[in-house]
């Protein structure tokens, strides 16, 4: 391997890693706030490709549909939960909110989908789609089950999950998909050529790397976050509101998963099922740094992009298990760092 080989495969691995980081960051913020490892992050990666996809062809993505009909669960399940303590002011913002809205934007999608519009006006349909399921999901899954253990939470994420999944193989099939680049150009760096829309990804990474920075520390609702992440009963105590900011930090990882698909989507094709693995080293990046820290989460995101891209060079058949295999020194050294605890009551 010569220097210039060398620099394509860390710019590979600095592209993967950014997406990486992006995914690890989201997942650590879902798992502060409510304690729910999301394992379906990955999933609105795949759909927000998917779903640029089927825009670019005219058609109406199956995401405008689920939308619909999660808002209409969603409403339907509040209605029974709360009857009791229901208004009718809190009835008609709930129809607004989970019945018209969504089912406004299908008719919109369903009109406009065929008239081809521009990818910029697709990107923004399928951020409008994709990050209100986000919140619908933790309403309908989570929700009921916040005060329920970790490992409960994180089978229910499993289960939604496989749900998505099968949605996703019925809404786009088994074909995959490779969306229409932001720039289509290259320019020279050096010895290399580099793609515009590989560019796009590292901007846009660190904008919004950036603007979550700001987001935590200079808002009053990234400071609820925040709080409830720290503690979550002195959050509900000093009347922040719970559940608000659980659904706040699912919009906000099905905005990063929805973005991180979109931006990739030009640069390899995605199927159906494309999201997990790559939502899978970003969680990866999130146990590295023990789901807790975001500057070091965004750091080992970029490790694991810089490994994945050198073992790809050096052991094709094995990156995925080199990746993988990165968690268990991490794991051991936790482990012996945390030390050990009877878990017996003492008498």
């Amino acid at each position: 391997m010569n220097a210039t080989i060398a620099l394509f495969l860390a710019q590979d691995g600095i592209i993967n890693g950014a997406i990486y980081a992006l995914l690890g960051v989201a997942l650590v913020l879902v798992f502060a706030v409510t304690r729910v490892i999301f394992v379906p992050q990955g999933e609105f990666v795949a759909w927000g490709a998917l779903t640029v996809a089927a825009l670019e062809a005219g058609t109406v993505p199956g995401t405008a549909w689920l939308l619909a009909v999660l808002g209409l669960a969603a409403a339907l399940l509040e209605v029974v939960r709360e009857r009791h303590a229901m208004s009718v002011a809190k009835v008609a913002v709930m129809v607004v909110r989970d019945v018209a809205l969504p089912f406004a934007l299908l008719g919109l999608v369903i009109w406009a989908a065929p008239m081809r519009l521009g990818l910029a006006v697709y990107v923004l349909v399928t951020l409008v789609l994709l990050v209100p399921m986000g919140p619908l999901i933790y309403r309908l899954a989570f929700q009921p089950l916040a005060d329920a253990p970790v490992l409960v939470l994180f089978i229910a994420a499993i289960g939604v999950h496989f749900s998505l999944l099968g949605l996703g193989l019925v809404f786009f099939g088994a074909e995959g998909f490779r969306n229409t680049p932001f720039l289509d150009m290259s320019f020279p760096l050096g010895p290399m050529m580099v793609k515009a829309q590989s560019v796009w990804i590292v901007v846009v990474t660190l904008l919004l790397l950036a603007a979550l920075y700001a987001f935590f520390e200079r808002t009053l609702l990234g400071k609820a976050l925040r709080a409830t992440a720290v503690n979550r009963l002195g959050a509900r105590l000093v009347g922040i509101p719970v559940r608000a900011t659980g659904r706040m930090a699912f919009a906000l990882a099905a905005a990063i998963g929805a973005v991180s698909g979109i931006l990739i989507g030009p640069l390899t094709t995605i199927y159906y099922d494309s999201g997990f693995l790559i939502g899978l080293k970003g969680f990866v990046a999130a146990i590295i740094a023990g789901l807790a820290s975001y500057p070091l989460t965004a750091l080992a995101a970029l490790l694991v992009g810089m490994l994945e891209s050198f073992s790809a060079f050096f052991a094709s058949a094995f990156k995925e298990v080199i990746v993988f295999s990165l968690l268990i020194p991490v794991l051991v050294w936790r482990s012996f760092a945390a030390g050990h605890h009877d878990d017996e009551e003492e008498e």
